[in-house]
Parts: C-alpha cells; sequence; structure tokens
C-alpha cells in the first residue's frame, strides 16, 4: 500500500478547508448578530484569503500568526468593546493557527501514514461533528452559569457584565437562596428524600445485578427488561402511573412514597453499572472462598463486593443525581411537604422569574460535575482492579 506523502499544502487546499472552517465560525457569530448568512460567507471569504495568502509563508509562521491575533482582537474591540476585544483574540489565535496547521500538514503528525485523503477527511469531520454536538449540549449551561452572578434581576447580559463592569456582578442571588425560607426548606428536603431513595436503589440494585448475573435464573432477559424499563418508559408515563397506583394504597403524598419512586427511577442505573462489573468477574474466587468454609453472606462482603465496589458506588451516585434532580414524578407523588429542590425552580419559573433559580442551577451543575468526576475516577480504578489499561 502506498504512503502518503507529508509535505506542504498547496494555497489552493489550504484556503478551501480554511473557508470551510470559516464559514463554521461565521455562522455562529452571524446568528448572533442577526444575520447568519452574512456572517457565513464573510467568516467563509476572509479566512479562505487568509489561507490563500498564508500558506506560501511558513517560514514567517509565528509573527503571521502575532499579526492575526492582534489584528482579529483589534477589530473585535472596535465593533463591540472589551468582550468583543477577547472573543476577537480568540478567533485570531485560532485561525493563525488552523492555517498553518494545514499547510504544512501538522495535521497528518499524529495520523498513520497509509490512510488515504478520504480516511483523513473523515477522521477529522467525525471529530468536528462531535465537538459540535459538544458545543450544543455545554452551551446553555455556560450562559447560565455567569448569567447567576447578575447585579440586576434579569435574566439576560447587562450592559455593565458586557463590559465586565465589577458593578454589573453581585452574590445576591446566592445570598437569597441561603437565606430564603423557601429555598433552604427545599433543599433539606431532597438532602432527605435523595439518600434515602440511594440507599435502596443500591441494595435492590445490586442484589438484583448479582441474581440476573448467574447464568441458571430463567428468564433473565425479560426480567433485566423489566428492571430498567423506568429509563425507557417516558417520564411522564411512570409518575402518571405511580400516582395512580400510590393512590390506591395510601403513599401518595407521603415522604415514603416519593422515596420509593425515586428509587425505582435509580434502580436500573445501579443494575447497569454493577452488570457491567459483573462482566469481568472471576467466579472461581467465589468457589474457592466456599471451599475454604466460608457462607454465601462471607463470600458475598470479603469477596464480591471489594471487587464490585466501583460499579456500585458508581450506580449509587446516578441513582442520586437522578433523586435529587428529578422534578416531573415529585409533582404527581409528592405534596407541598415534599416540595424539592427541582420543584422549587420549576414553580419559581412558573410564579415569579427569579434569578434565584440561575444561582441554584449554577450549584447543581456544580454538584454533578463533582459526582461525574468521582464516578470517572471509579470507573478507572475498576479497570485496573480488572487488569485493563483506562481508555
Amino acid at each position: 500500500m502506498a504512503l502518503t506523502p507529508v509535505q506542504n499544502q498547496t494555497p489552493a487546499f489550504t484556503a478551501a478547508v480554511s473557508a470551510g472552517a470559516g464559514a463554521f465560525f461565521g455562522l455562529f457569530v452571524g446568528t448572533a448578530q442577526g444575520s447568519g448568512l452574512l456572517g457565513l460567507v464573510i467568516g467563509a471569504v476572509l479566512l479562505g484569503a487568509l489561507g490563500f495568502v498564508f500558506a506560501s509563508m511558513t517560514a514567517q509562521e509565528k509573527p503571521i500568526r502575532w499579526a492575526v491575533l492582534v489584528a482579529f482582537a483589534i477589530a473585535g474591540f472596535v465593533l463591540g468593546g472589551l468582550p468583543a476585544l477577547v472573543i476577537g483574540a480568540l478567533f485570531g489565535w485560532f485561525a493563525g493557527w488552523f492555517i498553518f496547521w494545514l499547510a504544512t500538514s501538522r495535521y497528518r503528525a499524529p495520523l498513520v501514514p497509509y490512510l488515504t485523503p478520504g480516511q483523513v477527511l473523515w477522521h477529522y469531520t467525525f471529530r468536528v461533528i462531535c465537538g459540535a454536538i459538544f458545543v450544543f449540549l455545554i452551551t446553555p449551561i455556560l450562559v447560565v452559569m455567569p448569567l447567576s452572578f447578575n447585579a440586576e434581576d434579569f435574566f439576560t447580559f447587562t450592559p455593565e457584565m458586557l463590559r465586565f463592569d465589577p458593578e454589573g456582578y453581585s452574590l445576591k442571588h446566592y445570598r437569597d437562596f441561603f437565606t430564603n425560607a423557601d429555598w433552604q426548606q427545599a433543599l433539606w428536603n431532597s438532602l432527605s428524600i435523595a439518600p434515602m431513595a440511594t440507599l435502596l436503589s443500591v441494595g435492590f440494585g445490586t442484589l438484583a445485578a448479582i441474581g440476573l448475573s448467574q447464568p441458571h435464573v430463567p428468564f433473565r432477559r425479560a426480567i433485566m427488561a423489566i428492571l430498567i424499563s423506568p429509563m425507557i418508559v417516558p417520564l411522564i408515563i411512570s409518575a402518571a402511573g405511580m400516582y395512580f397506583f400510590y393512590s390506591r394504597i395510601g403513599l401518595q403524598g407521603t415522604y415514603f412514597g416519593v422515596v420509593l419512586a425515586h428509587a425505582a427511577l435509580g434502580i436500573p442505573f445501579v443494575i447497569i453499572t454493577v452488570t457491567a462489573t459483573l462482566v469481568g468477574f472471576d467466579r472461581s474466587l467465589t468457589r474457592a472462598a466456599a471451599n475454604m468454609g466460608a457462607g454465601p453472606v462471607t463470600t458475598f462482603f470479603r469477596v464480591q463486593m471489594p471487587l464490585i465496589l466501583p460499579g456500585v458506588i458508581s450506580g449509587g451516585l446516578f441513582a442520586f443525581i437522578t433523586s435529587f434532580d428529578e422534578v416531573v414524578v415529585v409533582l404527581f407523588v409528592g405534596s407541598a411537604g415534599q416540595k424539592t429542590l427541582p420543584w422549587q425552580m420549576f414553580t419559581g419559573l412558573r410564579e415569579q422569574i427569579s434569578p434565584t433559580i440561575l444561582a441554584v442551577a449554577t450549584i447543581l451543575v456544580v454538584i454533578s460535575i463533582c459526582l461525574l468526576t468521582t464516578v470517572e475516577m471509579l470507573r478507572r480504578r475498576s479497570e485496573r482492579l480488572r487488569g485493563m489499561s483506562p481508555s
């Protein structure tokens, strides 16, 4: 198989790919300014022209990149002040780096040399698609977090915030959250419901996963499908069903009823994570423990549990996040006495637009990030225990 040579690219190739990148980013900027088509055209023409001119000037890469960065920063400052200066500088840095990354064929360095141009194109196109999806998913969170520090009672960026004026930022919404009785009661309800629901989810989910991992259990697939159905069935249907069922047995509007409902939603996450951990479990260890005289309970706690503990904790964290962030089910099966934090946020959006909701949302995002980081650390530990290298 012939190897694709690594050499400097032609100005036409560099200009064409640079124009595509410019059109992509120009579409976002133009849409923000009210004309996506105009931004697309300007971005494509601007980066395409820079790519065509600079493709043959690779010897002067460093000073040219600095010049592009400064030029974009100045243009941003003229058009929109200090915030636009920062954004312009970022675009200028990217434009300079991207053009010379293409022109000098540095994009081929991390790839195997026998890939065809079509395979190289798909390699980077796939990553661009994944990056675009990530941006669309993460952008709402990145918008909410700075808005929570707004000094005014608005859900939009004020002129002071856009100028990075310290007077435009305040912690008053966070102070309102920690001093308001309604918010604190909702926080306490969430902290009293989520841990209990997590304990039930971990207990029942772990036992179910261990049982379903045994090859002699009949109808394993059907039972597994039933147990993980709360993840598949639309939440509104599950909530309505729980409401009618709880109303018949007297659990509707009770603390125990909400805990059971949240535990039912968390059990599928525990089953999935523990089942994934049990895939690499060496069952000869339990047989060896039985031969040494250990009973089933001793074998479970002394042999099985230490090895599947990362999966159990990961499932518990997912169950906790599910219970802590859930609002639909608690609206159906709970009462005013079980008003959780998401319920209070929903009420605030429906009855009064309070920016304190943004502060609460930011706190929940930080908590979720910490928990998901813990899950990732446990995943890596589990792979090390099973003799796998983290990927």
